[in-house]
């Protein structure tokens, strides 16, 4: 009889010590469960409106209610580009929350030099030379930001690959081996709207303010042109649109196809980005 009793309990502690080792696999294979992952959508239907505009390149837009990115090209919106004049955005924000401008109505005189350019030749507001993409204004504000506040902040906002130094002080985003990408500009543009930025509210606003191209009974667009010609035409289409309490950003980048239009090209960055959002049903017209 003690030796059945005996047998017994030896198999509880056998029992016990099995369910423990279980208990513990199933906790280490819930730890080790890889985290949902922002879901990609190719979406051919962003393809045929870039043939339609006779360029090559890439439409990314993201959607953050449902974390979706939908595009026709992942690829080409991993790859880094020039960012042109859509650093003009972080190139104001450092701007004003260093006090080198006080608000959107601060004057840039203008340096008396004649460019092809008209907008350029006259005294410019910082809302309009941001909307003019005053390459000399921005140059003026890069060289009074200076090279190590230039630096530290382009750090903090992680913008890019970005290389700075005493000679590229005024022209490192228009050529040069600074590079960023559709994926990165949307991440840049989320912290910014979400204010988490390390910058003040009172910039971030003034900053939403100037950023505004379009506002209708359906929509709010906020968004910055860029185009460079080092390597070549590349042309961007950076921003986020505002819908029924809803925010979708968007990275256009694209480069001509052998017909190229000087004229055209401005425009189709635009047109194709809201085209892709119509086809995504975002907006109506």
């Amino acid at each position: 009889m003690k030796n059945i009793n005996t047998f017994f309990k030896m198999n509880k502690i056998i029992i016990l010590f099995v369910l423990l080792i279980s208990c513990k696999e199933k906790e280490a294979i819930k730890v080790s469960e890889p985290l949902e992952q922002t879901k990609e959508i190719i979406t051919d239907a962003f393809q045929k409106i870039i043939d339609s505009a006779t360029v090559n390149g890439s439409i990314l837009v993201y959607d953050a209610k449902d974390d979706l990115y939908y595009s026709n090209d992942f690829e080409w919106a991993n790859s880094g580009k020039l960012p042109a004049s859509t650093f003009k955005i972080p190139n104001s924000i450092i701007a004003l929350e260093t006090g080198i401008l006080e608000n959107d109505s601060t004057v840039l005189k203008w340096d008396g030099k004649i460019r092809n350019m008209k907008n350029w030749n006259q005294d410019l507001t910082l809302k309009e030379a941001f909307h003019y993409s005053c390459v000399p204004c921005y140059q003026e504000i890069a060289r009074k930001i200076g090279l190590e506040k230039m630096k530290s902040y382009v750090t903090q906002f992680n913008y890019g690959n970005i290389h700075i130094d005493s000679t590229t002080l005024d022209n490192f985003w228009l050529e040069g081996t600074s590079r960023i990408n559709q994926f990165q500009q949307i991440e840049f543009l989320k912290k910014f709207y979400d204010a988490s930025l390390p910058i003040s509210k009172r910039t971030t606003e003034i900053m939403k303010s100037i950023m505004l191209i379009d506002k209708n009974n359906d929509y709010q667009l906020s968004a910055k042109t860029g185009w460079s010609t080092e390597n070549g035409h590349n042309g961007w289409f950076v921003g986020y649109l505002e819908k029924d309490n809803c925010v979708y950003y968007f990275a256009t980048n694209i480069e001509p196809k052998s017909t190229f239009n000087k004229e055209h090209f401005i425009s189709t960055r635009k047109e194709i980005t809201m085209k892709a959002l119509r086809n995504l049903k975002i907006i109506a017209k």
